[in-house]
């Protein structure tokens, strides 16, 4: 384990490090991370579908509409993939080896919270080796969440700016999927900045308490925003 990192984080310290900028991957990392966004774009896809048992006990969704598949898939890809992605550039920046490994346990507890109706997932996770200090782990582990805040705060503006222009109905599709991948993201970049095991959270309060607490702020404060926003189907503070 390098020099300054604590046990608990999920690395692979054999892995030989890359030069610097380069970007490299594997088949192994491509069937993994292609199942793991499979799975995560299922999940989805029966939780807003209304397939679930707490959505059909609702009545809520759309049936087996494939503008439903489209979001579900973006979300996955915004939330989900990029997220990996991100990590996975941020460390071989700085030398270290890094993959996506998918969790098998972890994806079938997916789909099997995404039938009872919501989601709790662990897909997987970004194996990184040949990190030099806690400098280097938390920025990379910061590299995720920022990433699912940029595109958060970016969806949710552009769901305002649809609501507030009135170039669509507050309760038409687009100004509904804008503001599910805002949630997502959102959310997302939230759970994982929660200070716990392999969690981004962990790394990032280690290395800095500052970075930390902005970003959970920032990540909770837009979940619970795009949360209000989809339970009134209009934007807020918008009469």
């Amino acid at each position: 384990m390098s020099r300054n990192v604590p046990p608990y984080y999920y690395s692979a310290s054999s892995a030989s490090p890359i030069s610097p900028g380069r970007v490299t991957t594997s088949r192994v990392e491509l069937e993994h991370i292609g199942i793991a966004y499979v799975v995560l774009t299922f999940d989805l896809w029966l939780i807003l579908s209304g397939s679930s048992l707490l959505g059909q006990a609702s009545g809520f969704g759309f049936g087996l509409d494939w503008s439903i598949v489209a979001l579900a898939a973006a979300a996955a890809l915004t939330g989900f993939l990029c997220h990996e992605l991100a990590h996975k550039i941020a460390a071989q920046r700085r030398h270290a080896w890094a993959e996506f490994r998918m969790f098998p346990m972890g994806l079938v507890l997916s789909v099997f919270t995404a039938f009872l109706g919501f989601l709790f997932a662990a897909p997987g996770a970004t194996v990184v080796g040949g990190m030099r200090d806690l400098k280097e782990w938390g920025e990379t582990s910061l590299a995720g969440p920022l990433t699912n805040l940029g595109f958060g705060f970016t969806f949710f503006a552009a769901a305002y700016g649809l609501g507030a222009s009135g170039a669509i109905a507050f309760s038409g599709f687009a100004f509904y999927a804008l503001t599910v991948l805002a949630f997502f993201n959102a959310w997302f970049a939230a759970f994982n900045m929660i200070p716990l095991g392999p969690l981004d959270g962990r790394k990032v309060l280690a290395w800095s308490a500052v970075r930390w607490t902005l970003t959970i702020i920032l990540s909770a404060a837009l979940a619970v925003f795009a949360y209000a926003t989809l339970y009134l189907s209009r934007p807020l503070f918008i009469s």
